[in-house]
């Protein structure tokens, strides 16, 4: 499956390789995954730091993907909840380093999340053409 990557020169260009928007082709299966934390995968440990949390929240979001006969090149958009800003660059190399080249819709928003030991947490969207 192609997704296509709309980034119009009438929009400012993107920063940070996302993409404004995607299209997805007719017939192609839609996974949306919901918010994805930093547990550990029996969901009983928390790690204490950014790096450990994303690194946790990446696998969990490849195992989904997986499970649905998918990766990450068949994500289409991606949100991630940061309780601070300065932990928007670690963010952004977990993000190329997952995704490389590969454009997704892409925002970042800040806030407090659920639990005051979540640092991250993640929604996605993936769809694929069988």
């Amino acid at each position: 499956m192609t997704l296509r990557a709309h980034n119009p020169a009438s929009v400012f260009p993107p920063y940070r390789n996302y993409a404004h928007a995607v299209e997805v082709p007719a017939g192609a299966r839609t996974l949306h995954i919901s918010g994805l934390n930093g547990f550990d995968e029996t969901g009983q440990i928390m790690p204490a730091t950014f790096e450990e949390q994303i690194t946790n929240v990446w696998r969990h979001l490849g195992n989904v993907l997986t499970d649905a006969g998918m990766d990450y090149t068949d994500l289409v958009s991606l949100r991630f909840f940061l309780t601070a800003a300065d932990l928007d660059p670690a963010n952004v190399d977990a993000i190329a380093e997952h995704l490389g080249d590969h454009l997704a819709a892409r925002t970042v928003v800040v806030q407090q999340l659920l639990d005051p030991a979540w640092l991250v947490e993640v929604e996605a969207i993936a769809a694929k053409v069988d």
